[in-house]
């Protein structure tokens, strides 16, 4: 199916304009009422001088105005920056300088909050256009808006008329960079519309049932709840971040009546191991999916032996290759020595391949460095061609003139069973509680502390819900004196609360290799080795 993406719900409005689309904590809006107030903030976009190809920022809450935002920024010509709310000022600061929004879109206090923290930072332009979606942006004095939630109920509730196309940017997700700036991943209409024709038929996504919205909205695999939801007529249930607890989760499925659960890895193992899965299992659910990270074994048979009616899928794919780009669906309960899950094989439209340092193909079974070519395929980053240069190539193969790869920077192999296998990163990034994380960034925010000599960061594996525990070794400046906690404290200042440090090792001095150089392969091994009270945990 071409088209964009808000011509779903605009379909689903006219097919079914009574059924629920969107449920959050009470509040819920029918496709009907999801329709009208995305076009009517559209009209307000475009009425303020939202031009095509514009940024809108969205300094919000999770919440179901906050999808409509989406659509209307969609509906407008327009390309939405999600941000995390979590993150700290300095670090969304670098997001939205980089994104140069025309619009910002506030909604809830946290979102009020981020912009009273940016505002004295010259971070907006001066003739950007500022909304409040909600009366608790509203109210906040810090803030002159342009419009308020209260305006929208005078404009015309259709949506304006405008020429796009399904190569424009819909949104630009930003992750975490190796240099200690975020950077900015665009997605097209095309590359969601070419994943959802694929995953709602082989998921069976049906109207009516209940979809989980688990992630945070700047997390891509968001985008697959969102627009998976809305393009089948399904409900999305947005999970509030308050719901936090193994069982508090466990309660949201069950009352919500969920068809399925998309979540991180580190999601299923916290409930897994901490209460989350009730001996009756969960009675709705019909499919459980992940995406992000590596799933121990022993987890997923906890969860297919809690829920053995669902049906199990792992996902594999990164930011820059559209939601997901490989499946694998458990064809039966696994044998408790399973050593690994499968990525499994390419979604229809993507196309995967095991590469050497020269570009050619490895052997069936031989490691290689996985490369990602097909619809998902992002157009690269955003405002930063020498990023894009080095992570999209052009296609080495015969005839493949004008295709490109997505160096994805993980190990794999083909099995001789046909399905492919992750087997780990080539670089310094990890994936942690779901989160893709640059250990760089982490490194750069640590250098910025006048006490620290020198550190390095390193990812351990772990047996915990996190699967990949971030450790930092460091060694103090000349008569400095600062306690691991301390340390920590000062990072919270700089990173979100996902890429700080869980391990701590205070060294005289870092180990060095031949070239003079820190070794991080040693440092990794002295974590691995410590015993518990050799590791500070604040």
């Amino acid at each position: 199916m071409t088209g964009l993406l808000q011509d779903h719900v605009s379909r689903q409005a006219e097919a079914r304009p009574d059924a629920t689309a969107v449920v959050m904590a009470g509040t819920a809006l029918t496709y009907a009422q999801l329709e009208s107030q995305s076009s009517q903030l559209a009209q307000m976009l475009v009425r303020l001088g939202l031009h095509h190809g514009d940024r809108v920022c969205l300094l919000a809450e999770k919440a179901p105005m906050t999808i409509a935002a989406m659509l209307a920024t969609l509906k407008a010509g327009g390309t939405y920056v999600p941000v995390d709310l979590a993150s700290p000022a300095v670090r969304v600061a670098k997001i939205v300088r980089s994104a140069d929004p025309t619009t910002v879109l506030v909604l809830g206090a946290a979102g009020a909050r981020m912009y009273s923290a940016l505002a004295p930072q010259d971070v907006f332009a001066p003739h950007a256009t500022v909304g409040t979606l909600d009366d608790a942006a509203s109210v906040d004095v810090s803030i002159t808006p342009s419009f308020t939630v209260g305006d929208l109920s005078a404009v015309d509730a259709r949506a304006p008329s405008l020429r796009a196309s399904p190569s424009d940017p819909a949104h630009l997700l930003f992750t975490s960079g190796s240099t200690g700036d975020p950077k900015g991943v665009v997605i097209t209409h095309a590359s969601v519309i070419a994943f959802l024709d694929w995953a709602l038929p082989y998921f069976d996504i049906r109207p009516g049932q209940r979809i989980s919205g688990h992630p945070p909205l700047h997390f891509d695999l968001s985008t697959f709840d969102i627009y998976g939801s809305l393009r089948a007529g399904a409900e999305l249930h947005l999970v509030p971040p308050s719901v936090l607890l193994p069982r508090q989760l466990a309660d949201f499925i069950s009352s919500s009546q969920l068809t399925q659960w998309f979540a991180v890895p580190s999601a299923l193992s916290y409930m897994a191991s901490y209460g989350g899965l009730p001996e009756q299992g969960f009675a709705s659910l019909e499919r459980v999916l992940w995406c992000g990270e590596v799933l121990p074994p022993r987890v997923l048979i906890q969860w297919m032996q809690a829920v053995p009616w669902a049906r199990f899928t792992n996902l594999y794919g990164p930011t820059e290759a559209t939601i997901a780009s490989s499946y694998f669906t458990l064809p039966a309960l696994p044998q408790e020595d399973l050593e690994a899950i499968p990525i499994g094989r390419a979604c229809t439209g993507e196309e995967l391949l095991v590469l050497d340092e020269h570009l050619n193909p490895v052997s069936a079974g031989e490691r290689g460095e996985l490369y990602i070519g097909g619809t998902g395929v992002s157009p690269g980053y955003w405002r930063d061609p020498e990023r894009s240069a080095g992570g999209f190539l052009p296609d080495p193969r015969p005839g493949r003139a004008g295709e490109r790869l997505y160096r994805t920077g993980d190990l794999a192999r083909l099995g001789s069973d046909g399905e492919f296998y992750f087997l780990g990163r080539t670089d310094s990034q990890i994936k942690s509680r779901g989160y893709r994380i640059e250990l760089g960034e982490i490194e750069a925010a640590l250098s910025a502390v006048s006490a620290v000599a020198e550190c390095a960061v390193v990812g351990i594996p772990s047996d915990g819900f996190e699967g990949v525990a971030v450790g930092c070794a460091y060694s103090l400046a000349a008569d400095a004196a600062l306690e691991s906690a301390a340390l920590r404290s000062a990072l919270q200042d700089r990173l979100p609360s996902y890429m700080l440090p869980s391990r701590w090792m205070p060294m005289d001095a870092l180990p060095k290799n031949a070239n003079g150089k820190i070794d991080r392969r040693r440092v990794q091994a002295l974590f691995l080795a410590a015993q518990p009270t050799e590791v500070v945990s604040p």
